[in-house]
């Protein structure tokens, strides 16, 4: 069968690209046209849409978005090209090694002149298909992960430390309160705990304030997910914005708790109970953190994330660097940004 390439998102047909994401059994919002959707709306993210074709068939999908911290020509320095769990490949295909291969190679041509490296952070398992990433210049990296069954939830907290479900426990009796937010200044409010957070603490990109303003907007029209706000007499002390599959996943995507300042109320493990609650609550089966590091390296918050029942896995990840000059330039940028932040 012909298989046809195409990068323009009116030739792919919302429905059955719903249909598709739906129906695989790797599909997750993140390769959806919702998600699509926010790419395109925040500042500083390019979405990245491919999808193949076999006999006007939809056989393969694969969304990311090219995202950089400056919108200035020096932007192109921090310049990157992510991809949350895909490319979606229909595993029906007797070519699905083959429609692999030109997905890959069309992002490759799309992107190489627009960021500097390449990244899939892979949801699943791709041993079979490997061969295929290798071939078109990507390396394998080990990555953990932890999943938290969550099809019962007389399991969920059987399987959760006894000191994690004390401190949801007593957080919550001492006032501390799990919401959805009222209106867009409570959002708001999470954004900047999370920027002073990401600023200060985990030294790590964030996205501008439209990425969280447009994700509260899509979530109220159940298009995306939820945020889940932990709040202490009117004012708000964590909270966690997380993408949904429905019917199947909830994803901790940014998360964040004024665990200092109020210390006896925990936010950062009710902003993780919330996330885990809302499954419990809405037929999903899984909780996924999203990652804990690297094996045998210390990673600070995997110690913390072990305690609520999961699952390790490893799928690791695939990337590419599409320039190692620059590349090499914007690894010692950013390790000196960090260093003068130090002092």
């Amino acid at each position: 069968m012909p298989i046809t390439i195409t990068t323009d998102i009116n030739r792919i047909p919302v429905p059955e690209w719903d249909r598709f994401i739906e129906n695989h059994p790797n599909g997750t919002i993140f390769q959806s046209q919702s998600m699509y959707r926010l790419f395109r709306d925040t500042k500083k993210f390019e979405p990245v849409i491919i999808a193949a074709f076999e006999d006007d068939i939809l056989t393969g999908i694969l969304l990311g978005a090219i995202i950089k911290e400056y919108s200035s020509k020096i932007g192109f320095f921090t310049s990157r090209t992510v991809i949350y769990g895909g490319p979606l490949i229909d595993s029906d295909s007797g070519n699905s090694d083959k429609v692999l291969d030109l997905l890959l190679k069309e992002l490759t041509s799309q992107v190489k002149n627009k960021s500097i490296f390449i990244q899939f952070r892979n949801f699943f398992e791709w041993k079979e298909k490997r061969e295929v990433f290798y071939k078109n210049d990507f390396k394998y990296l080990d990555r953990l992960n932890y999943l938290v069954d969550t099809t019962s939830g007389q399991d969920v907290r059987k399987r959760m430390s006894t000191s994690k479900m004390r401190q949801v426990k007593k957080g919550l009796k001492l006032g501390a309160e799990v919401v959805n937010p009222e209106n867009i200044e409570q959002v708001k409010e999470f954004y900047k705990l999370l920027y002073y957070l990401y600023k200060y603490k985990v030294k790590k990109p964030l996205p501008e304030w439209s990425f969280f303003k447009n994700f509260y907007e899509q979530s109220k029209e159940g298009n995306l997910g939820a945020i889940k706000l932990i709040k202490y007499k009117d004012k708000i002390i964590g909270g966690i914005l997380s993408p949904v599959t429905q019917g199947k996943v909830i994803y901790e995507w940014y998360i964040c708790g004024m665990d200092r300042e109020y210390k006896n109320l925990y936010p950062s493990v009710l902003a993780t109970w919330a996330a885990i609650d809302y499954a419990m609550k809405n037929d999903l089966k899984v909780f996924d953190f999203m990652g804990v590091g690297v094996p045998d390296k210390d990673y600070g918050v995997r110690e913390f994330k072990s305690k609520f029942g999961g699952e390790m896995v490893n799928y690791g990840r695939f990337g590419r660097i599409n320039n190692k000059f620059l590349y090499a330039i914007t690894e010692v940028g950013f390790n000196m940004l960090a260093w003068l932040k130090k002092i």
